[in-house]
């Protein structure tokens, strides 16, 4: 599928989702026999996608950068199991640890790692990781990061549907006054077990929910940063690297990847970046586009931000469509992670 044609399909998709239509399916009515056959087949092979153990990561980071009367930064991590990090075994492996100790290298202050994301949730499962995040309205996230999808086309939910709950989500986040970065959508393609056809297929649905994902996170004043190219060249040359034992979850290694392309957005919705590099560098291809387009061009190249510029003009939201370099991230410590208790304290 061409740019163009996923742009336009992320049109569709997105509008459907803002005017309560199903939106398209993930495959026509022909496949869907054989597509449901694949999919009993691959999760025998993958396994039912629970891990025994996931790792708490919640606690507070950068506990060297206290100031006296000085709150932590709050980071809340919603989504799927790839926001919790199943598939590691420590906690400073996951992808929230991983941005904690990361933001708080860069900004210099310790950060406070909540985690309400579920594994195995889609979309539609937000909702209520929203209402607990935003729990108590003395303690609102400066930050939230979802990562959410995946699930959502296993099951075959409508993609208009998916973007509904996605789009509802961010609003609610950003009237509260947290800033919101969505890793979209990962290459379901990639996964080692999935054979042809649902390869293409699954390849072909998570690109186009991707797309449709940035679209509904930026027209409510959220970023979006595009997994799926990450999980897909990297990991498929690298799949007992980058995957875990259960060939589906990333390893160690795949979300310190995935997490190096999403720290770079996290620190610049939170104002950490240096204003010079906000401006657009043609020679990395960045630059204003329509939401569409740009939610297309980013579904195709992984660590593409994705971010609103403009108002609305006659194709539609205009957006800034950014290349970052990716920052190295480290695993934190086990001596920096603090209790809840110590976090509490220090972000009262």
């Amino acid at each position: 599928m061409t740019r163009m044609s996923r742009a336009r399909v992320a049109r569709r998709i997105a509008a459907g989702a803002a005017y309560g239509g199903g939106g398209i399916g993930l495959a026509g009515a022909a496949g869907v026999g054989l597509l449901l056959a694949e999919v009993r087949l691959a999760r025998r092979r993958v396994g039912n996608g629970r891990s025994p153990h996931v790792p708490t990561a919640d606690g507070l980071y950068g506990a060297a950068y206290t100031v006296p009367g000085e709150p932590a930064l709050r980071l809340t991590m919603l989504g799927d199991s790839t926001a919790v990090g199943q598939g590691v075994h420590r906690a400073g492996q996951t992808p929230g640890a991983l941005l904690a100790s990361g933001i708080a290298a860069i900004a210099e202050r310790p950060v406070g790692l909540s985690t309400v994301a579920v594994p195995g949730a889609c979309s539609d499962e937000l909702d209520r990781q929203v209402t607990r995040a935003l729990a108590d309205p003395s303690r609102v996230p400066d930050i939230c990061v979802i990562m959410v999808g995946a699930n959502d086309v296993t099951h075959r939910m409508s993609p208009a549907l998916s973007v509904r709950h996605l789009s509802a989500a961010v609003r609610r986040l950003r009237t509260a006054g947290a800033e919101v970065v969505v890793g979209t959508c990962p290459d379901l393609g990639t996964i080692e077990p999935v054979r042809q056809p649902l390869r293409w297929l699954a390849r072909r649905a998570s690109r186009q929910l991707a797309a449709a994902q940035t679209i509904g996170t930026v027209e409510q004043g959220g970023r979006t940063v595009s997994l799926g190219d990450l999980l897909g060249p990297e990991f498929a040359a690298n799949p007992r690297e980058l995957f875990g034992p259960d060939s589906y979850h990333p390893s160690a290694e795949g979300y310190a990847t995935a997490a190096m392309a999403v720290l770079p957005t996290v620190c610049a919705a939170l104002g950490l970046w240096p204003a010079q590099d906000e401006r657009p560098d043609a020679a990395r291809r960045e630059g204003f586009l329509p939401v569409a387009r740009a939610a297309a061009e980013a579904a195709s190249e992984a660590g593409t931000e994705v971010t609103a510029a403009m108002p609305t003009g006659q194709r539609g939201p205009w957006a800034l469509l950014k290349r970052r370099k990716r920052r190295r991230v480290r695993e934190p410590e086990p001596q920096a992670v603090e209790s809840g208790d110590s976090q509490t304290q220090a972000s009262a």
